[in-house]
């Protein structure tokens, strides 16, 4: 039940934002304008991914957009939540909630929340971030402990990462076999460092028909050097809307996989492909 723990992290910020989204090949940044006209979301949407095993179902996760103003300035609300649901819930209890804030110009973070509880493994974690100051104040409500980590500009969390970098990449710029590095800030460990491959083009088959993808392979920074992590692939689609379609995680039988199970309040056509 690991791995659906991961699967869910992996769905509240499948694609995290690096500092200056810096590109391992040659460097340059795919960062297109962003304005009203070109988000890929909107105040509204709402996403709904089921997470199973075969044919058994052994969680739901949704996320939802939000607005809000915090401390006199406008942002977003994002709203993350995944739970166990029937016979996976007898062996091993999930409920997981996730909250960002962040600026609706330039998706800047002010404030993340943390509160899972997985197995009775719980966390409740705030982190505020300060980016006149270059700092974020992490405060681990269950330790009643608070911890300070130098920033860095472009600094994300788990979820606002998600919807920038659904903002801020060009799809026509993508190259095949190409990296992008990441930085982002959720626990107490600090920074943490992430890489993502992209590895091309697929179409898969849903329960709303084909739809073509955007395919990545993420990566863990262990000392300095990147791991493949855990047999994992994602899955975004190939459009103006940028959503996770499906998340796979590699088992030793099989694989378990996160499908997106229902949307609402799409900014752009869902395209799917008709035979």
């Amino acid at each position: 039940m690991r791995k659906i723990c991961i699967v869910l992290v992996l769905i509240f910020g499948f694609t995290i934002n690096s500092q200056v989204q810096q590109l391992e090949n040659d460097g340059n940044l795919h960062l297109p304008e962003n304005t009203e006209n070109t988000s890929a979301f909107k105040i509204g949407e709402w996403l709904k991914f089921r997470i199973h095993y075969g044919f058994l179902n052994a969680s739901y996760a949704t996320l939802q957009v939000k607005s809000h103003e915090l401390d006199g300035v406008p942002v977003y609300h994002v709203v993350g939540n995944g739970k166990t649901t029937g016979f996976a819930s007898i062996f091993f209890k999930v409920d997981d909630t996730y909250e960002s804030f962040f600026d609706k110009k330039d998706g800047k973070p002010y404030k993340f929340i943390r509160k899972i509880d997985e197995g009775g493994y719980t966390k409740d974690i705030e982190v505020n971030f300060d980016h006149e100051k270059d700092i974020a104040v992490l405060n681990d409500k269950k330790k009643d402990k608070k911890f300070n980590f130098t920033i860095q500009e472009g600094i994300q969390d788990l979820v606002s990462a998600f919807y920038f970098l659904r903002n801020n990449y060009k799809v026509e710029e993508l190259v095949e076999g190409e990296s992008i590095e990441l930085d982002l800030l959720y626990d107490d460990d600090g920074v943490f460092k992430f890489k993502l491959k992209y590895l091309g083009k697929e179409v898969l088959r849903t329960k709303y028909g084909k739809v073509e993808c955007l395919k990545f392979r993420p990566y863990v920074q262990s000392g300095r050097v990147f791991k493949e992590q855990e047999s994992l692939s994602l899955w975004v689609s190939n459009d103006n809307n940028r959503i996770p379609i499906r998340i796979q995680a590699e088992l030793s039988v099989g694989s378990i996989k996160a499908d997106l199970d229902g949307y609402n309040g799409l900014k752009h056509q869902f395209k799917i492909i008709m035979d």
